[in-house]
Parts: structure tokens; C-alpha cells; sequence
């Protein structure tokens, strides 16, 4: 084991172990914004989707989404966790230039959804639970930009008012690794379920990685008494938004802190920053408490009170979640845990396989899916459901595997040309004369003809039967790779006395 995929890092004066918790923005999968019903979309000229209420406007007043609520409590059930019937919006008091209204309108004390759990699994196929504490929704603030003039700073409000929901862990994760193990499955959950469409390069979904460091030992203190005196002092890494980034920037922040320790200096709480280019984190403020945002319940809004039909109503369309799905792959069409867990993926992806293994080798399918088709797809950036080859392709070419028309070797060159958009498997297959080579007569006259030209080699397979491996490839190659392989190793074995 790595020293970063271990929970202990060795320092100058014995190891240390990290503690990590992360707060996930999750922007709503919406059409209008929050408290507004101005439009929310990448791409838009600055400031072109701002209504009145956004830019904070005289006498303008918020109105709830109904359908962000929706998402919300859908994102609760798909995580298994405590949804509040009743919550609260509050201001949450901060002052920045491209927050209009000079707070946000979050949620403190009364969040939307509870507690929760969501199980994630390791590279090596364990897993652990990480504890979910809440999920509050939140407006989003705009965006400063600091390149468009070399005097000035420059606001675009398009993001202010869209709809985030803020996913709060438990400090449960003790490596870089499990942390962005963490993210993929919350992803995964989110995009499964519709309420968020994951997309981290456009900040769509994004993290605050809490890092700690403490001596081993102390973190099961802490499970044990619920007492954060026994973890080191945190900092917030804000705004990360992608998986390796994650990574990167817990195992230099948890450096960063040890060394400091281990020079005698402590460890001031504060939000820093991560710069990708350099790999590094470094300081952006320090790290505010709750008392320092003054927060109080917004006046504009009442308390949101659910009704336990409507819930159980969202409850009821659910979709089939990534851990229910994996399981089923795995007992109904026999695929190993990492199969299904590669084909769990994206829900898309699944779907795929699904249309094409239906009465056909399921392993088989899962192979070409997540092999030669995927290889393409992501080369191309394409993704499933915009495949140019439909899933009843692929189970044609597997079809043509099992009944022996072409061998998988021949199935590949096949593959290549149905990607170049020849046409269908078995068209393919006739008209480019690629049919398998089952007669026995034609495969016995190659051997006859390879063993008579070689005397020697045919005589020390009988010392060194590996050997016959060489004869199998010279007549694949005699046969342009038709040859059914099964009936010429049978052959080469009773010829050569094996």
C-alpha cells in the first residue's frame, strides 16, 4: 500500500494520520433559479439571465421553487437519509461584490434534509460508509472577474440565485483516495437520480475539502466521544472541482500541516485555496464561524412546511439507484462485481448493455461494452446514448461469436469496420468474405501441409507441448485468422500425438 492510499503518514517525529470531511455543492438540475425565474444555463453573455430579484433590487421579493424543494427531497431518499418536514431559510450575512443583496439565502439550523449515509467502495473492492450530517439548499453568488481589465473587477450575476444543494459529510474519510471515492459515488447517486448533472468542469458540482491531521489513536477517541479536542485544527480547501484536484490537494495540505506541527508552530483555521498549476494550497481568509455570518431567519420567507404525501409521492419515482443496480447485474445476468460495477457507472451505460445482452452471453456483452465500444466512445467524447452503434449491433456481433460464424479474433476486425459505419455485423461479415473456416478438411490440409514442411519442430512438441502454440499461429495466419481455434488446436493435438 501506497504511503497516500495509507491512513498513516510518516513524519520526523512518528506518523500522523489524516481526518477529512467534505461539504459538496451540488448545483439543482433546474430550469429557473431558486428564488427567481430567471433562467439557469451554461454558456449565456454576461448578465443576461439576472431578474430583478436577483440583482437585488429595491422591493423585490423571493419566491420559492417548488421543483428545487422537489430535487431536494428526491437527493434525501436516493442518499437514505432524514427528510425535515419542516425547515427554514436564513440569511446568511457576508459581503462580497458579486453578492447583490450582501447575504445569502441558505439554510442554518433547519435544513432540508437530515441524516444520512452513503456507502462507498475502495479501489480493492472494500468498502466504508461515509455519514452524511445534512443537506441544506442555497443560493448561489455570481462570479468576479478579474481578466477583463487590468483597473478593474468585473461581476456577472448569472449564477446568483441558482439553486445549490450543499451536502455536508461527517469527518468519516482518511485518505485522499477514499475522499474522491466519496465524490464519484455522490456523483454517481446525483446523476442516477436526475437532480444534478455532475458536470465538475463547469463547477455544476463541486467540493470544500475539510483536512485535519492527528496522531494515530486519536481518531478513534473521537468517534468514541463525538469530541472534536481530539483532531487537529482544520482548514477548508474551497471550491474543488475535480477528482484528481482532490487528491492533490489533501495530501500537500496534510504535508503542509504536519511539518508546521512537527516545527513546533500551530495550525491557524482558514479557508485556502488550491492552484492546480502549482500543487499547491495557500491562504485565502481565515476561517469564519457560524457567529461571524450573523445568521438570522429571513423575513421574505416563511417556514417550509412538507406535506408526507407529497414526499412519499417523490419517494415512489425513484429510479433505480447504482448499488440496487449492481447487485441486480450481478445476479441475473452472472457479471462479477467489477463488471457491473464498471457498467453502474452511468446509468446509460447500463441501459446499454442491458438492450444488447438480452438472450445473448452477457459476459461477452459486458466485454465489448466496456472495452473496444467505451474505448471509442470516450476517444470520440461521445457518450452512450449518442453511440452511432445502437446496441442491437453489438448484439449481433456477439450473436455471430456464439454460433460460430466468426471468431473473436475476426469479431474485432469486424468491430473496426461497423465503427467506420460499413453496416451491421453480418453484413459486414459477407460482404468482406470473413466467415469462420469450420471445415475440417480445409484445416486439416494446412496442418498437413505446415507438419510436413517443418519435421522438426512437429517432433519436439512431443518433449515441449507449449510449443504447439506456433503451430496454432502459422495456420491462423494460413487461413487469414478464419480457422475456427478451437477445432485447430483439437486437430494439431491429435496429429502431432498430444
Amino acid at each position: 500500500m501506497t504511503e497516500a492510499a495509507s491512513k498513516t503518514i510518516k513524519g520526523r517525529t512518528g506518523d500522523w494520520e489524516i481526518v477529512l470531511g467534505l461539504e459538496v455543492h451540488a448545483q439543482v438540475a433546474s430550469k429557473s433559479k431558486l428564488f427567481s425565474g430567471a433562467a439557469v444555463g451554461f454558456g449565456a453573455g454576461p448578465n443576461e439571465q439576472v431578474s430583478l430579484v436577483d440583482a437585488a433590487m429595491p422591493g423585490m421579493l423571493p419566491v420559492l421553487n417548488r421543483f428545487c424543494v422537489e430535487q431536494a427531497v428526491k437527493t434525501g431518499l436516493g442518499l437514505k437519509a432524514q427528510i425535515n418536514l419542516k425547515s427554514r431559510f436564513d440569511r446568511k450575512n457576508y459581503f462580497y461584490p458579486d453578492l447583490p443583496q450582501g447575504y445569502q439565502i441558505s439554510q442554518f439550523d433547519q435544513p432540508i434534509v437530515g441524516e444520512g449515509v452513503v456507502v462507498v467502495e475502495r479501489d480493492d473492492g472494500t468498502t466504508f460508509d461515509v455519514r452524511i450530517e445534512r443537506l441544506h439548499l442555497e443560493q448561489d453568488a455570481g462570479k468576479s472577474l478579474h481578466d477583463q481589465d487590468p483597473n478593474a473587477t468585473y461581476v456577472d450575476l448569472n449564477r446568483a440565485g441558482t439553486a445549490l444543494m450543499e451536502i455536508v459529510s461527517k469527518p468519516d474519510m482518511r485518505t485522499s483516495e477514499e475522499a474522491a471515492a466519496y465524490v464519484k459515488k455522490l456523483r454517481t447517486i446525483l446523476v442516477y437520480l436526475g437532480t444534478c448533472d455532475g458536470d465538475m468542469e463547469k463547477g455544476n458540482l463541486r467540493a470544500d475539502v475539510n483536512v485535519s491531521v492527528c496522531r494515530p489513536g486519536d481518531y478513534e477517541k473521537f468517534r468514541e466521544t463525538g469530541s472534536f479536542k481530539h483532531l487537529g485544527t482544520r482548514c477548508e480547501i474551497k471550491n474543488v472541482n475535480s477528482y484528481r484536484y482532490i487528491q492533490q490537494a489533501i495530501e500537500y495540505e496534510a504535508r503542509r500541516q504536519i511539518e508546521i506541527l512537527e516545527d513546533g508552530g500551530v495550525i491557524d483555521q482558514e479557508t485556502r485555496l488550491f492552484d492546480p498549476t502549482k500543487g499547491e494550497t495557500r491562504s485565502m481568509r481565515s476561517k469564519e464561524e457560524a457567529h461571524d455570518y450573523r445568521y438570522f431567519p429571513d423575513p421574505d420567507l416563511l417556514p417550509l412546511v412538507l406535506d408526507p404525501a407529497w414526499v412519499k409521492e417523490i419517494e415512489t419515482t425513484l429510479p433505480e439507484l447504482p448499488d440496487a443496480k449492481k447487485a441486480r447485474l450481478q445476479s441475473e445476468y452472472g457479471l462479477s462485481a467489477y463488471d457491473a460495477g464498471v457498467l453502474i457507472i452511468d446509468a446509460e451505460r447500463a441501459d446499454y448493455f442491458e438492450a444488447a445482452a438480452k438472450g445473448r452471453d452477457a459476459k461477452l456483452v459486458a466485454n465489448w461494452v466496456t472495452n473496444e465500444l467505451l474505448a471509442k466512445l470516450s476517444a470520440a467524447g461521445t457518450a452512450f446514448p449518442d453511440s452511432p452503434l445502437p446496441s442491437s449491433d453489438i448484439a449481433q456481433l456477439v450473436e455471430l461469436i456464439e454460433n460460430g460464424t466468426i471468431s473473436s479474433k475476426i469479431a474485432k476486425e469486424v468491430f473496426e469496420h461497423m465503427w467506420a459505419g460499413e453496416g451491421r455485423p453480418a453484413e459486414i461479415v459477407e460482404k468482406r468474405g470473413l466467415v469462420q473456416i469450420n471445415d475440417t478438411g480445409a484445416i486439416e490440409a494446412a496442418i498437413d501441409e505446415l507438419i510436413g514442411a517443418n519435421p522438426d519442430k512437429a517432433a519436439a512438441v512431443k518433449d515441449k507441448p507449449q510449443a504447439i502454440g506456433w503451430f496454432v499461429g502459422q495456420v491462423m495466419k494460413a487461413t487469414g485468422g478464419k480457422a475456427n481455434p478451437g477445432t485447430v488446436n483439437d486437430l494439431l493435438k491429435a496429429k502431432l500425438g498430444l
